[in-house]
């Protein structure tokens, strides 16, 4: 359990020290899920998240059902994890307004870049 780690090795006490870019995957995803289960810790159930998605990449499209499969993930969980998730694209499309100029084939790929940058088959657009 969580409570059996030393002090200094919490996430949540890590990213106060440290701050969040010296965590992990799993450990933030241990934030996010705040509580394990009786059988395992929170960091052991944010790392099968992560094996069963093969990662970030696919688990940032996971569905709410595809999420909650997972033991011990219920609704509340997998309703914090896709709203991190949305937040995250929200944040990287406020750099462009709704002016964007495209003067060049690197400014259109700039454009759709955040949009497209994870798609598992090709676009054109």
């Amino acid at each position: 359990m969580i409570r059996d780690f030393p002090q200094d090795e919490r996430p949540r006490e890590r990213l106060i020290q440290n701050g969040a870019s010296s965590l992990s995957n799993q450990e933030l995803l241990a934030i996010l899920l705040r509580t394990g289960t009786k059988q395992e810790s929170v960091i052991q159930m944010a790392n099968r998240l992560l094996k069963k998605f093969e990662g970030l990449h696919l688990l940032k499209d996971a569905s709410l059902e595809e999420i909650m499969n997972i033991r011990g993930i219920g609704l509340a969980k997998a309703v914090q994890i896709l709203a991190a998730f949305e937040l995250g694209r929200r944040i990287a499309n406020l750099s462009y307004d709704d002016r964007y100029v495209i003067r060049s084939p690197e400014d259109g790929a700039n454009f759709v870049m955040n949009d497209m940058r994870f798609l598992a088959q090709e676009h054109f657009v």
